[in-house]
């Protein structure tokens, strides 16, 4: 029992990590705080469950679809609903609250579209639902598949942050833009490139959670919720702190629903939340503000 709990909570605390660490990249990058960004993830979860029940094709196999599309999809929402926010922000405190107000309405419009195509219910398919015997415990194959691949791409997104030029221009305009300029990055492309891989990684955690968990319309807010409860423990801009914010929230909430009551994870979330916040403000990784 406590060999599948743990599993099952480190299973999906590597989807919260992997959704957050787009999260954080689109916040740290480009200033935006994307209130949408939980209904990309259901897009993507609902993409993926067209494709395997009416296309047959393969959820794994759809990501070489679903990801770039995502990624140009972000694109055209950055360079159409965002670049005039950004153009019109004389600070970046500005562009933050434009920026909420602005997600806050695609986060209904895209809901809205959804409720019209798929209505209310939840939703599941059948992938690799086969039992693995791990350890003792019995774990279905499609969550051991969305592991093992949250692993890999969750590992590639870090590489390419911190071995590539593109990575390290995206992390110099996240700590100063002014300076970044200085130095011939472009910041308006940096930050539009960030927000689209952002979007591109939501889309990603989409597919994964849509293999092994039901979904519904409604659910983008919950995603939204916990990426933000994971960036902000964690601490924002950190892509460690957000790995590991993740599984800290994903085993809690997998214990709390195996032994006491399914009820109680989002609160034992908050909990855990509430705490980090009062021992260390900054985030688990974090730095203070001098």
């Amino acid at each position: 029992m406590f060999s599948y709990a743990l599993f099952s909570g480190i299973t999906l605390g590597g989807m919260y990590a992997l959704v957050a660490m787009g999260l954080t990249l689109q916040y740290g990058v480009s200033r935006i705080m994307n209130l949408a960004y939980g209904e990309l993830v259901i897009v993507a979860s609902f993409i993926a469950f067209v494709f395997m029940t009416s296309l047959g094709i393969n959820p794994l196999v759809g990501l070489l679809i679903i990801i770039p599309a995502s990624f140009v999809l972000n694109w055209v929402i950055y360079r159409i609903l965002l670049t005039p926010l950004v153009a019109r922000a004389k600070n970046r405190g500005m562009l933050e609250v434009d920026s909420i107000l602005a997600t806050f309405g695609l986060l209904f419009i895209v809901q809205g579209v959804l409720l019209v195509w798929f209505g209310g219910n939840y939703y599941s398919y059948d992938f690799l639902n086969n039992a693995v015997d791990i350890f003792g415990a019995t774990i279905a194959a499609n969550r051991l598949v969305a592991l093992g691949f949250a692993v890999v791409i969750g590992l590639g997104f870090y590489l390419i942050l911190t071995r590539t030029r593109m990575g390290t221009a995206l992390r110099a305009v996240a700590v100063d833009p002014t300076s970044a300029r200085l130095v011939a990055i472009d910041v308006n492309f940096a930050s539009c490139f960030a927000f689209a891989l952002g979007g591109a990684m939501a889309a990603v955690g989409g597919v994964l959670v849509s293999m092994f968990l039901t979904f519904s319309t409604s659910m983008g807010v919950v995603f939204t919720m916990k990426a933000l409860i994971v960036v902000i423990m964690g601490g924002v801009g950190n892509m460690l702190g957000a790995l590991i914010a993740g599984l800290i929230l994903g085993v809690a909430e997998s214990l709390v629903a195996t032994y006491i009551d399914p009820g109680l994870t989002i609160a034992v979330t908050y909990v855990i939340f509430l705490l980090v916040l009062l021992i260390k403000p900054s985030g688990l990784f974090g730095r203070a503000a001098s």
